[in-house]
């Protein structure tokens, strides 16, 4: 038995105390942790699954609590992308490279990068499964595995993507391919799509609509083409402030909406999507395309499914106001991968990291988490190449808005907030642990409203 394996037979986490068998009373935990830094590295105190916007933010805010020596980080992926920027690259504003960065370089240093997949959770022996049969125990576990996108549930798809009209600005391999579609459109329907799960950033099918819209205007093709959003959502958003506004757009630009109306096979060597209409068990509906943008299902990841950790839906079952594990008090979540009430997206993660590493201080210090998250989470609605609606909203789906003026309003100023300001703020203050999220700003802003 391994060092570690010796050290772990002897103690066990109950209700985040640690408790020793008989004549292991004297051995500190200083002495534990040394005996297992110095085996195999097989244990951390700190494990954190997903090299993602979440994993890598809590990566930072937990090397300052515990010392980066006592971090790791399970990713496999070489490459982190900050995904908010595809909106902007499906439409050519901006270059998929701008949104990648290598992942050693955002792992903050000093911090143990275990470039493995998890293939299980074993929370109640404070261990993760990785590939090859390799073990990695811990004390604390932050899990933030994301979601998972499913092409491959649209009959036709993935490989639909070898042709053309046809994009996704929801991964790496498909968001250009959105760019080209938008440029070689010539007439007819361009068609945008909502699926029938949850979904990260919710707004983001819907904008790449708004900016191809503004687009075939500029080029002059506007008048050839039919633009529709089919949706499975019997509302085009989930706060009525910004639905209202959302509509009138929609009227203003004549956008055909169908609600109610789910992608379930492409045929793309005919440009033919098949929809189901989800009133209507049974019932399907083709339509000819000339561009489609796919938003494809999503659903958390595979290892989440039946877990443990997880509720019957697959997602990692926290607490909605300290992110802390409902079961295992030692074992948190944030971000898409979490049942969180509250849309998936980048912004809520902020909020959220700010939340947890609160949470994760007063647990190791064997306190009650006193700081609660609001559900807080942003959409920048962009509605063309120089117009954002900034929707802020929270658990309720009020408007928990930090600017005091009417964010329902498209703005040019919130615009380049979301093209050039977010992404500096992503790399330079979220990912270093830095930015939770705008609360004080928002008090500070409203502040002489009061």
């Amino acid at each position: 038995m391994s060092a570690v394996g010796a050290v772990f037979s002897c103690f066990c986490l109950r209700s985040g105390v640690w408790l020793l068998k008989p004549g292991m009373q004297k051995m500190s935990s200083f002495s534990l942790h040394t005996a297992a830094r110095c085996a195999a590295r097989d244990y951390y105190e700190v494990l954190v699954l997903g090299g993602g916007a979440g994993g890598i933010a809590m990566s930072a805010r937990m090397k300052r609590r515990v010392g980066a020596e006592n971090v790791a980080v399970v990713e496999p992926s070489k490459t982190h992308y900050y995904q908010p920027l595809w909106t902007l690259v499906g439409a050519g504003a901006k270059h998929l490279a701008a949104s990648a960065r290598p992942m050693g370089s955002v792992i903050p240093s000093g911090v143990a990068w275990i470039k493995s997949q998890v293939v299980a959770l074993d929370p109640d022996n404070n261990s993760v499964w990785l590939e090859n049969d390799t073990r990695v125990f811990y004390k604390y576990l932050i899990i933030a595995l994301g979601i998972s996108l499913h092409y491959e549930k649209i009959k036709g798809l993935p490989e639909g993507f070898n042709h053309p009209k046809i994009g996704s600005n929801y991964s790496a391999q498909t968001v250009e391919k959105t760019w080209r579609a938008l440029q070689d459109f010539k007439e007819g329907n361009a068609i945008f799509t909502f699926p029938n799960t949850p979904v990260k950033c919710a707004g983001a099918p819907q904008k790449i609509m708004y900016l191809s819209d503004a687009y075939l205007r500029k080029t002059g093709k506007r008048s050839k083409a039919n633009i529709m959003f089919n949706t499975s959502l019997g509302a085009i958003f989930a706060v009525k402030k910004y639905a209202d506004a959302l509509l009138e757009i929609i009227k203003d630009r004549n956008l055909a909406v169908n609600y109610k109306c789910n992608l379930i096979e492409v045929r793309a060597d005919k440009q033919e999507a098949v929809f189901e209409n989800l009133d209507k068990p049974g019932v399907t509906e083709v339509y000819q395309y000339e561009m489609l943008h796919v938003t494809p299902p999503m659903g958390p990841p595979a290892v989440l499914i039946n877990s443990p950790v997880s509720d019957a839906n697959g997602w990692v079952d926290v607490d909605k106001e300290t992110l802390q594990h409902k079961t295992y008090p030692n074992v948190f979540g944030i971000g898409d991968c979490t049942n969180l009430p509250t849309s998936k997206t980048a912004a809520a993660v902020a909020a959220q990291s700010g939340v947890l590493d609160k949470t994760v201080s007063l647990i190791m210090n064997k306190k009650f988490p006193v700081t609660k998250y609001d559900g807080y989470t942003s959409c920048p609605l962009v509605t063309g190449y120089n117009k954002v609606i900034l929707a802020e909203f929270d658990y309720n789906a009020q408007p928990l808005e930090t600017f005091p003026i009417d964010q329902s309003k498209e703005r040019r100023t919130m615009y380049h907030m979301k093209a050039d300001m977010m992404p500096l703020l992503y790399w330079n203050a979220l990912l270093k642990g830095y930015w939770g999220g705008p609360a004080p700003v928002r008090k500070l802003m409203h502040l002489s409203l009061k």
